[in-house]
Formats: structure tokens, C-alpha cells, sequence
């Protein structure tokens, strides 16, 4: 969360005086106008607000009619909801290795399909734009779904159009921890209407048929799902950050620009695969040794991540995927599921040596995008000294 004030505050209590903290109301309908908003901001024909990226995920993949027999490939290098979100829909995941840009590795995605891969996850981490052109051109080839995780990237870009627009559908969250925020919250985009209309009905099942008019031009058979629904003060707080979003991107842009710029001369930075398009949240330095990593994240006044630490954004550490638990009933496991018996991975914990070579070797430190010009130079001159030890 960057920015967040008065605005926020007065869209709240706008929604408490007028009592419309459900989702459907009479009044506010923050939550229809917020979807409105969403797709006049990213460009989409479709865009359904929920309660989590998660929820967005997994919406997404039931409404691409992924399920047993399927596989999805994921990145080795993201959040654990990616993964697990392909296990709600009853498929398996496969996990493939990342690039020196920390995304999705095409060469790893293309050499991971096979003839039961349905759909393939390209995620945004940090900021970072996947290759998209390249990972939509092997997936058209092979006939797979492209979902993309935008949750770390809301409003980021690739070749001018934005992350989570240009596979079939994407997903956003609206987390605490996100560029913009309604403490909790998701979204799914897309431009097919079977997509969207499936994942309205899987997201909210035993609402979306009783409240309002929300099946009005809906085709698709109503099925049982889950519930996923959102409320008006979240909307009404999202309303609020989406006005502020681009203005937010574009002074982490800035800053990040002036960073790099300005530490040119003493470091490399991972290469990305849009720079221009890349959300600006993030320095990622890059070093030849985890050693060195190391001894500069934890240097004085530096405040680095080394990115191999960061827990269940790693492959190895998805306890649950790792050990094939994928329900608490076995009958609900797809692991356990006679559809899936013959696609599951042998996930081990080297399986990815790329991936965590790259994360061991790599330093981030965050952008904030109300830095001055002086604290700018103030922190270049910290990292100089802690590179120069």
C-alpha cells in the first residue's frame, strides 16, 4: 500500500450513512460502478471484482473449464496461490523454471507442455512483465489457455497494453501489501464472455442468482461454486485507488528510472522484459555470487531481500503441492483422483536449479514513490558505500 487518505475515508463513510456494505444495494453500488471503472481502466470487456487475486485465480481457471486430467503450468517463482488455485480446479500443476528477468522462462514453458496441458499461469512477480508475446505465440501453437497473475502488477504493462488484458483472462488482488489496495480484494479481466460469465457464477453461486439482475444477460447453466463475493466498503475504497493508480505508477517509475540511473556505474540490474511497462516497485540487483547477495542485503542501512527467502513465493517451500496434498477429503484430492494418476510431476525440491541459482543471486530493495530527490541521493549513496565493502 502506497497512498492512501481522506478520499478512502470519505468513501467509507459515505457507504456507512447510506447502509450499502452489501455487494448488491439500492443506493451506492460501488461494487458495480468499481467493475465499470476497472474496465474503462485496463481496457477490458469484462471485469468481475471479488474477494482475493486468489479467488480471481481460481475463478478463472473453473470458468476455462480447467479440471482432472488437466495440467497448468506455473512459474517455480511465485505465491503459493497460484499453484494451489490450479489444485481448487482439480488439475495438477507443473512447475517450470524462470529467466534472468525472474518471470516465466518461455523455453521452460514450451518444454513443459504436454499433451494434457490445458492452461499455463505467466506471473507478473514484483512488478516484473512477463514475455508476453513469446508466451502467448507457444501457447496459440499449442492450443493452451493463457490466465495471467497480474496480482503483484496491478496496472503494469507489456508493449503498451496492460498486465492481466492480454492472455484470455487475468487476474489482480488489492491486498494490503499491493500497489493499490481495499485490504482485501481480486479481480479477474477478460474478454470472453463464457469466461466471464462462468467465473460470475463459480465466484458467488449462491448469490448471483437471488440478488439484482446479475444473470440478466447471462447464457451459461447455473452450476454450484463457491462464494467469493466482495462488499461496498471494500468497492468503495477501491474506487478511490483507482484513481490514484497510474499517478502512483508513474512516480515508482520515475524513481525507480532515477535509481538505476543513478547506480549505473557500480551495479547490475536483472533485465526486464518491458522496462517501461514494469511497475517501478522494485530495484533488483543482481551479483555473482549468493555470497555477495548476501553480505549486501544485510549491510548497513541497505534493508535488502534476497528473493530465495521469501517463503512460500518458492516452489520448494509449497508444503502442501511438495507433498501432493491437495484436500483434506481424499476423495476431493486431485492428487488422488484417477483422472490425474498419470500426470503427476515428480516434485522435488532441485527440480528448478535456475530458478533458485537466479533468487540466491539477486538483491531487491523498494521503491517508494513519495521519495524526494534528496533521499533519493541519500540512499544511492548508502548502497554505493555497502557495494564498494
Amino acid at each position: 500500500m502506497y497512498r492512501i487518505g481522506k478520499e478512502e475515508l470519505d468513501a467509507v463513510e459515505r457507504v456507512f450513512r447510506a447502509k450499502a456494505l452489501f455487494k448488491i444495494n439500492s443506493s451506492e453500488q460501488d461494487a458495480m460502478h468499481a467493475e465499470e471503472e476497472m474496465k474503462e481502466k485496463f481496457g477490458t470487456e469484462h471485469a468481475l471484482l471479488m474477494t482475493s487475486g486468489h479467488a480471481a485465480l481460481a475463478s478463472a481457471l473453473v470458468a476455462m473449464g480447467v479440471g482432472p486430467g488437466d495440467q497448468v503450468i506455473v512459474p517455480a517463482y511465485t505465491y503459493i496461490s497460484s499453484a494451489m488455485a490450479v489444485v481448487e480446479a482439480g488439475a495438477i500443476p507443473v512447475v517450470a523454471d524462470v529467466d534472468e528477468t525472474l518471470t516465466l522462462c518461455p523455453k521452460a514453458f514450451e518444454a513443459a507442455i504436454t499433451e494434457h496441458t490445458k492452461a499455463v499461469i505467466p506471473v507478473h512477480i514484483q512488478g516484473f512483465p512477463c514475455k508476453m508475446d513469446e508466451i502467448c505465440r507457444i501457447a496459440r501453437e499449442h492450443g493452451i489457455l493463457v490466465l495471467e497473475d497480474a496480482c503483484q502488477a496491478d496496472g503494469g504493462s507489456f508493449g503498451g497494453k496492460r498486465l492481466g488484458t492480454i492472455g484470455d483472462a487475468g487476474a489482480l488482488s488489492f491486498n494490503y501489501y499491493k500497489i493499490i489496495t481495499a485490504g482485501e480484494g481480486g479481480a479477474l479481466l477478460t474478454d470472453n464472455k463464457k469466461i466471464f460469465e462462468r467465473a460470475l457464477i463459480y465466484h458467488d453461486s449462491g448469490a448471483v442468482a437471488y440478488f439484482g439482475d446479475q444473470l440478466s444477460d447471462v447464457e451459461t447453466q447455473l452450476f454450484c461454486g463457491t462464494e467469493y463475493r466482495t462488499n461496498g466498503v471494500s468497492a468503495a475504497i477501491l474506487r478511490e485507488q483507482l484513481k490514484k493508480l497510474d499517478t502512483i505508477l508513474s512516480d515508482l517509475r520515475g524513481n525507480k528510472r532515477y535509481m538505476m540511473t543513478a547506480l549505473s556505474d557500480v551495479c547490475e540490474m536483472i533485465p526486464s522484459n518491458d522496462l517501461a511497462g514494469d511497475c517501478g516497485t522494485t530495484l533488483a540487483i543482481r551479483f555473482s555470487s549468493s555470497e555477495e547477495a548476501e553480505k549486501f542485503a544485510a549491510a548497513e542501512g541497505i534493508g535488502g531481500t534476497v528473493p530465495i527467502h521469501t517463503g512460500k513465493h518458492i516452489y520448494k517451500n509449497w508444503t502442501p503441492i511438495m507433498n501432493k496434498k491437495g484436500a483434506l477429503h481424499p476423495l476431493m484430492d486431485p492428487f488422488l483422483m484417477d483422472a490425474n494418476k498419470d500426470i503427476i510431476p515428480d516434485y522435488r525440491e532441485d527440480m528448478c536449479p535456475r530458478t533458485l541459482a537466479l533468487l540466491s543471486c539477486t538483491v531487491y530493495l523498494s521503491v517508494n514513490p513519495d521519495w524526494t530527490k534528496e533521499e533519493m541521493d541519500a540512499k544511492v549513496e548508502v548502497i554505493r558505500r555497502a557495494l564498494a565493502q
